[in-house]
């Protein structure tokens, strides 16, 4: 088979969607984007964009008739519009049987845990006496951490429940009745961590290192490679990851963030069947990027590797106004030769919402980390007013 004819379809024009085409453009791969925003961040590096809405059956049609293979930047897409598509012949990677899962909070922790993987305690809330209920001492007791089933993402479609006087604003807050919701047991944690992994075609698989996570106001900050915890938590976290690939049968790149307790336990938190912002480090911190390794796995080329190069940590530059974007301290920023700055191409800047990030790389962590801090004092995303 030539690969280099392989057309690709991906749903979504973010920046993963760019990172995406940046890596099959390599390859001179063909790439068609599917997404409303006319001049999103993907926009430029496409070969062909639909504009056109997740929920447009005419465009996903028209997507299908005009690449080889299907993926998708984001979950939180139309996985019926995709199921036609794939009893209709079409390739999609990941396979709608595991999207319409993970895309669903509740079936996705149901599923891994009929297959025997550690969590927090979780339940389906149909009213507020539910969740009544279950924050008894005998229960989950407080805080209790009340979630959307769908939709949820950098803390939206979250809200953490610390007293009863809080259970009816909480419910009301999350859609009350007319959305479906679950409580999950509060975690005391230890470290957030994350792991990429990757599933090709024939059923190989590639595991990345256990980064570090560190959130700010629920959106992930600080990303550092490798996760500062103990051998047997990374072992721990590996093996999770692997066992989380077989049970969705998953082609292409996944994450699976997890909590460690304070003691030592590792409990998986939530699956993403996509690249994901905590693995931005692969692509300096690796030979083989997670971009890459998803274009090469849904066009069946072997994977590349995946150790780390060095010690990487990576910083989410999130917009701090808003209004037309810009990025303010890009050259006094490259005085440092270790750092490497992406800036998205997102037309306007919001508060908190992901302009860039800049990823450094050291002999040591601690090393990175000193240079990031320093970087941070110097680069900022902000909206200028019209």
């Amino acid at each position: 088979m030539d690969f280099t004819k392989r057309r690709i379809g991906i749903i979504g024009g973010g920046q993963l969607g760019k990172m995406m085409i940046l890596e099959a453009k390599r390859l001179d791969l063909y790439v068609v984007t599917l997404d409303p925003c006319a001049n999103c961040p993907s926009h430029n590096v496409s070969d062909k964009h639909i504009v056109a809405g997740f929920d447009d059956a005419a465009a996903f049609r028209q997507l299908s008739e005009m690449v080889d293979v299907i993926t998708y930047e984001f979950e939180h897409i139309d996985a019926g519009l995709l199921a036609e598509l794939e009893d209709a012949g079409h390739t999609i990677y990941p396979s709608v049987a595991a999207l319409k899962i993970i895309q669903n909070k509740f079936l996705q922790k149901t599923k891994l845990k009929k297959a025997g993987l550690p969590m927090p305690r979780f339940a389906l809330i149909k009213n507020a006496k539910d969740l009544e209920k279950l924050a008894r001492p005998e229960n989950f007791d407080y805080p209790l951490m009340l979630k959307t089933t769908t939709g949820g993402y950098d803390g939206k479609g979250n809200f953490l429940i610390r007293n009863a006087d809080e259970i009816e604003t909480a419910f009301q807050t999350l859609g009350g009745d007319g959305q479906e919701l679950m409580a999950e047991e509060f975690i005391d944690l230890d470290k957030e961590v994350s792991v990429i992994a990757c599933r090709g075609i024939d059923g190989s698989r590639i595991i990345y290192p256990v980064a570090e996570n560190i959130h700010v106001n629920s959106i992930l900050d600080t990303t550092i490679a490798p996760a500062r915890v103990s051998g047997d938590i990374l072992e721990k976290a590996t093996d999770l990851a692997d066992q989380v690939m077989e049970v969705f049968h998953g082609v292409g790149t996944f994450c699976v963030e997890m909590f460690v307790d304070k003691s030592g336990q590792v409990l998986i938190n939530e699956v993403a069947p996509r690249p994901h912002n905590s693995g931005h480090y692969t692509i300096e911190g690796c030979f083989a990027n997670q971009f890459e390794n998803h274009i090469r796995a849904i066009i069946g080329l072997p994977f590349g590797r995946v150790e780390l190069v060095q010690p990487t940590v990576m910083v989410n530059l999130l917009g701090q106004s808003d209004g037309p974007a810009k990025v303010l301290g890009l050259k006094e920023t490259y005085q440092n030769p270790n750092i490497q700055v992406h800036i998205y191409g997102k037309s306007q800047s919001k508060l908190g919402r992901k302009m860039g990030h800049f990823t450094v790389i050291d002999e040591t962590v601690e090393g990175a980390l000193g240079r990031a801090e320093k970087a941070k004092r110097l680069i900022r995303a902000i909206g200028i007013p019209d």
